[in-house]
């Protein structure tokens, strides 16, 4: 199993307790911040990635990061120490990702990574967004980035599905259809 299946699946397992606790959006805003510390931190990373520093070093780590966090919830606290104590800790970047896509799709949102060409105007990122809701029946909180090696249109990514409208994209299905032809 691959370690960012493994973040899922403690997410999900976290987002079924506090759901039954209705602490989901709260559980979100507590792992976004201990997540951001590990990322964001290449001495903290390598601790948590390093197999040869004690369990019980990382446990007090944690311990302490939840001290400076403040007020966490309890399944946060409990999720944090337990994974120090398996050794997990480099998952948390990770698993806090996925706790706030089952987060956000649980409120019918759904984030929306889309690369254009070229920046979009208001009227076209706001046509955009009514479309992509459209095609997946949810609110969509859009990214927008810029890359020119698409030559032009755009490429989407809803969730797990890709819309692929770039130049780039539709070149290269006639390059392939030219060569089936010949």
């Amino acid at each position: 199993m691959t370690a960012r299946a493994l973040a899922r699946r403690y997410a999900q397992a976290l987002f079924d307790v506090t759901r039954r606790t209705g602490a989901e959006r709260r559980a979100a805003d507590d792992l976004r911040p201990l997540a951001d510390a590990i990322a964001s931190h290449a001495e903290l990373r390598q601790v948590f990635e390093t197999p040869t520093v004690p369990v019980q070093k990382k446990t007090a780590i944690v311990e302490a990061l939840l001290a400076a966090a403040g007020d966490v919830t309890v399944e946060v606290r409990r999720l944090m120490l337990m994974l120090a104590e398996r050794d997990r800790l480099m998952l948390v970047p990770d698993l806090a990702a996925a706790y706030a896509e089952l987060a956000l799709a649980s409120e019918r949102i759904m984030p929306a990574d889309v690369v254009t060409a070229a920046p979009l105007d208001e009227a076209s990122r706001a046509a955009l967004v009514a479309a992509l809701g459209r095609a997946t029946g949810a609110e969509i909180r859009m990214t927008e980035r810029v890359d020119p090696e698409i030559i032009g249109g755009m490429v989407a990514r809803v969730g797990s599905v890709v819309f692929d409208a770039s130049l780039t994209h539709q070149l290269e299905r006639l390059r392939q259809s030219l060569r089936s032809q010949m």
